[in-house]
């Protein structure tokens, strides 16, 4: 009967995707209510830090570190990935990412024997078609699925060299340290695809001259088509292909009029980055972080204290400020639980990598232990669609 007790027990304390209470080892990250950190870590070419706060019913929000073989050949190319997905419309697209984006990428550096822009492309291609497929195999079942996305920033960093790919509004910052004056300035590396910006929305505009509604200024904020804040994403099949903007689709999601061309775009803007000896750390987040914090407040806040801990810094520092904006106490906001919770803030992940020169230095020769770790610390199941949007 004790036994039979005792197994119960340890079933009904083993983490989910909606409840994760892990207080174990540190090598799989610590949970503390809605946040999940790894303060410390080891990545081929110096420490990382990572960082998860929840917001909504469900976690939208996915992320990971890869570092050791970024092929499927021993012979590498080696290096480091990171990855932020910042999912909308429920979990399905960031999930997604999360597990065949990085496994696509090995599969083209082997074909290639190297890491490069074209090898970043046609991983993002690959993704893309497939969550497309899957979308499309269970259109008659879960035609919601059709209105599920997810931004996708990526940076690789290898042979010296770092790759920032990216689809959204979620932002790369890197920190560089200036000699004459002892400051590390941000320098953001990531071009960002939100109507909020004048150049997106005429980048919209050039590409859809017959459509006068492309964006729309809607509650003071503005949408592609009065729907959604970003021009590209992976998924959103919806406004990719006018066959899944009809029932059964929900009405709210459906344009009125038919389309011609794909809306959004999966096609991520990339940048290349010869690493210098004064570049000190890289900063990856989702929106979230960025709605709260600056550039050069989120690099102040990583240079200004121990590397232990400088994510779960960062997301602390944001929810500060977001109960600020509100008059209230941060401890206060912690009480509130999920979903509530997105009233006040959104999903937050970030990823800190810190950048040894030395190793930087000598990275085509370095084949050290494999890190594979995801935000949250495990993998989640396949639930249903998140009940609103982003």
């Amino acid at each position: 009967m004790l036994s039979r007790l005792i197994n119960f027990l340890k079933a009904c304390c083993r983490p989910s995707s909606d409840r994760c209470v892990n207080t174990g080892a540190d090598s799989a990250g610590r949970q503390e209510g809605l946040l999940w950190y790894k303060d410390s870590g080891q990545h081929l070419l110096g420490e990382f830090s990572m960082a998860v706060v929840q917001a909504n019913n469900l976690l939208e929000d996915q992320s990971q570190i890869e570092s050791g073989s970024l092929s499927l050949l021993d012979s590498g190319p080696y290096g480091t990935f990171v990855g932020v997905y910042d999912g909308h419309g429920g979990p399905e697209t960031s999930r997604y990412i999360n597990d065949h984006l990085f496994q696509h990428l090995k599969r083209f550096a082997a074909e290639q024997n190297s890491m490069s822009v074209d090898v970043i492309q046609k991983a993002f291609q690959a993704t893309e078609e497939g969550f497309l497929s899957l979308v499309a195999s269970q259109w008659l079942t879960k035609p919601q699925m059709s209105s599920v996305g997810s931004c996708c920033l990526v940076g690789v960093i290898c042979d010296g060299t770092l790759y920032v790919a990216n689809l959204g509004d979620s932002r790369a910052v890197l920190g560089r340290l200036v000699k004459a004056t002892g400051e590390v300035l941000a320098l953001q590396l990531s071009a960002e695809h939100n109507a909020s910006i004048e150049s997106v929305r005429q980048e919209l505009h050039s590409m859809h001259p017959d459509d006068p509604q492309i964006v729309v200024l809607k509650h003071n904020v503005w949408r592609v088509k009065g729907l959604i804040q970003i021009s590209r994403s992976i998924g959103d099949l919806y406004l990719k292909n006018a066959e899944y903007n009809k029932e059964p689709l929900y009405a709210k999601f459906r344009l009125r009029e038919p389309f011609k061309r794909p809306v959004l775009s999966a096609d991520p803007s990339i940048s290349v980055h010869e690493l210098e000896p004064h570049d000190q750390f890289l900063i990856l987040a989702s929106d979230g972080l960025w709605e709260h914090l600056s550039n050069q407040e989120a690099v102040d806040i990583v240079q200004n204290s121990s590397r232990k801990g400088s994510a779960r810094r960062l997301v602390k520092a944001a929810l500060q400020e977001a109960a600020k904006k509100r008059e209230m106490r941060y401890s206060d906001l912690k009480k509130i639980d999920r979903g509530v919770r997105r009233h006040f803030h959104d999903d937050i992940s970030v990823i800190v990598v810190f950048l040894d020169s030395n190793l930087v230095s000598r990275a085509s020769s370095l084949r050290g232990p494999s890190l594979s770790l995801r935000g949250g610390g495990m993998n989640f199941p396949a639930k249903s669609l998140a009940p609103t949007r982003s």
